[in-house]
């Protein structure tokens, strides 16, 4: 596997970290519309794009959206959310359209790495997805599937830590160990 610093798209998945305390500097309209564009650049089925996303940057709505969730500390100290939802009207596979989300939101975390923003895909404000719904106006064909908290990152050492492939691929079927 090529080590970072070899390949600007491998430097930038291996370096990601979830970045949850952020600088009071706003994220420029440039900086957020090449997330977003990052965001609907990812593959889905059929091509159908199911993605919705609401951009949030009034301080008065971050707040009311950080009380929706146990991370409410993380979300009212993001100078920019996005949530991002499956349109359920454009929806073709339940299954796919997830899959491509989750591809469109890592293409959003990599994007903010790699302009040097920090974010941090949140997923437990589901739980108070029908106010969030209601906080951000979305009719009811919209549903909340995660809510990226992004900004400067403040100072600090994040690290990771990954399981050895050893312990998650195998050869020709399950059980049959993988040499890395």
């Amino acid at each position: 596997m090529p080590e970072a610093g070899e390949n600007k798209v491998i430097e930038t998945i291996l370096t990601r970290r979830s970045v949850r305390e952020f600088k009071n500097r706003p994220v420029s309209k440039d900086e957020i519309n090449t997330i977003l564009n990052a965001g609907r650049w990812a593959p889905s089925g059929l091509n159908n794009q199911p993605w919705r996303f609401v951009v949030v940057r009034d301080p008065d709505t971050i707040q009311k959206l950080s009380e929706c969730t146990h991370y409410s500390g993380i979300v009212a100290g993001a100078p920019l959310l996005i949530a991002v939802f499956l349109d359920n009207e454009h929806s073709y596979s339940r299954t796919k359209d997830v899959q491509s989300i989750g591809a469109s939101i890592q293409n959003m975390l990599l994007s903010c790495c790699d302009l040097g923003l920090g974010a941090v895909w949140l997923g437990e404000i589901l739980n108070q997805s029908e106010k969030v719904n209601s906080i951000l106006g979305c009719p009811s064909a919209l549903e909340l599937m995660a809510v990226l908290a992004i900004g400067e990152p403040a100072p600090g050492k994040r690290s990771s830590a990954r399981k050895p492939l050893s312990e998650l691929v195998f050869e020709e079927k399950y059980g049959q160990k993988w040499e890395e």
